[in-house]
């Protein structure tokens, strides 16, 4: 009897210990659960009342391709060299002129470097520059071209499309951002390419309702009302060649000029547009499913083309880009509450740029993960067996000597 009474306390106390760890555990779950709550509930109640800037559309991307074969992540762009470092900032595309060079810059210039060093020939906009807010005033040169007897022709994203003397720096309007081209505004003039005779310039608007500064938003917003344009330098004309397009960036003509390539940079990938023969006013896809992010396009001494991308879709690897592509609302809870700088900042800083066969399969590409010494790549412009790297927001100018990769 003894003994079963002893069992059924050793038993009863057994339970009260058991009990003990329980009820703290159940106290800790109901502490973390009301202080989660007391937190979550009014940051949702913020986020629903705040206004989101953009209104994103879902994109439907095609699973990156994997990078093998030529395409192979190596570090072949950390052999370049960066030149006049800090001397100049956003030097987003680049022509030479014999051994002259010409860009422009951040801050609305549009410079050349001989010999070493730097002299600016002219500005389309007007100070202050610097910030954000001052690059539509400012100006923000982007697309920059040579065409005959030596004139440059730039695209200013905000002011339109200029002929620039490169010896006088005398600027002259071709066609101004203030004019409508088809009932549209055009408020994000990027890149142009030129035929040989001057006579036709072919560019890109890269949308009518973000300018340059909220690039970001377009790429995240989704937003389908780019343009390449056709401008006459005789008759004045403007033409719009193609509508519908999502940030319509770089623009190359093709050897023989029959047509041009047009970088669609939210959809990674570029689109042939026919200007003469048979197809001419016809369209079709060039390169689909690209790796990364195109930006400027420029052809290469081979034949083929140079591509641009400061950003990559890795595969394998986590691309943010293609996460978000259809998940309209998580793009609107983001920008509801971080800054598009801050966005920027969550973006892998990796610099990649490919060669282009003239058919559009890939040649070879040059890496640089984590951005190491080529950052923000916007540009591979090949002058004398160097590429000369340009970049949207780098404060330098990066050569690669193409015999040393």
């Amino acid at each position: 009897m003894e003994t079963t009474a002893k069992t059924e306390d050793q038993s009863e106390k057994k339970k009260k210990e058991t009990k003990k760890p329980t009820n703290q555990t159940t106290v800790f779950r109901v502490t973390f659960l009301t202080l989660a709550a007391s937190l979550t509930v009014p940051l949702l109640g913020v986020t629903v009342l705040l206004d989101c800037p953009i209104d994103p559309q879902p994109i439907s991307l095609k699973e990156p391709p994997l990078l093998t074969g030529v395409l192979e992540p190596n570090i072949n762009l950390r052999k370049a060299e960066r030149l006049w470092e800090n001397q100049l900032v956003g030097p987003e595309s680049i022509v030479n002129i014999g051994d002259v060079l010409f860009t422009g810059t951040a801050d609305g210039k549009i410079i050349k470097i001989e010999d070493g060093e730097i002299q600016t020939i002219a500005r389309i906009g007007h100070g202050p520059c610097g910030t954000r807010e001052d690059e539509p005033t400012c100006g923000r040169p982007l697309g920059i071209r040579v065409g005959p007897n030596n004139t440059l022709f730039v695209a200013d994203a905000y002011y339109g499309l200029y002929e620039v003397n490169p010896g006088t720096g005398e600027t002259k309007v071709l066609v101004s951002t203030k004019t409508l081209i088809e009932g549209q505004k055009l408020s994000f003039v990027n890149d142009l390419t030129v035929t040989q005779d001057g006579r036709k310039i072919y560019f890109t608007d890269s949308s009518s309702k973000w300018q340059r500064r909220d690039y970001l938003f377009l790429i995240m917003e989704g937003t389908d009302d780019g343009r390449l344009l056709e401008y006459d330098t005789v008759t004045k004309e403007v033409k719009v060649l193609m509508v519908g397009l999502r940030f319509p960036n770089g623009v190359q003509l093709s050897p023989a000029e029959d047509f041009v390539l047009v970088q669609e940079t939210t959809m990674a990938r570029i689109r042939r547009y026919y200007v003469s023969g048979l197809m001419k006013g016809g369209a079709d896809m060039f390169v689909e499913n690209m790796p990364g992010l195109p930006d400027n396009i420029r052809l290469s001494s081979s034949g083929g083309y140079w591509v641009a991308m400061s950003a990559v879709r890795p595969n394998p690897g986590f691309s943010l880009l293609d996460f978000l592509s259809e998940k309209p609302w998580i793009k609107r809870m983001i920008f509801k509450l971080l800054s598009q700088e801050t966005v920027t900042k969550f973006v892998p800083k990796y610099s990649l740029v490919v060669e282009l066969s003239e058919t559009g399969s890939y040649r070879r590409s040059f890496h640089d993960p984590n951005g190491v010494t080529v950052a923000y790549v916007s540009e591979a412009h090949e002058h004398n067996g160097y590429l000369y790297l340009g970049s949207f927001r780098s404060p330098f100018i990066c050569r690669l000597n193409l015999q040393h990769v």
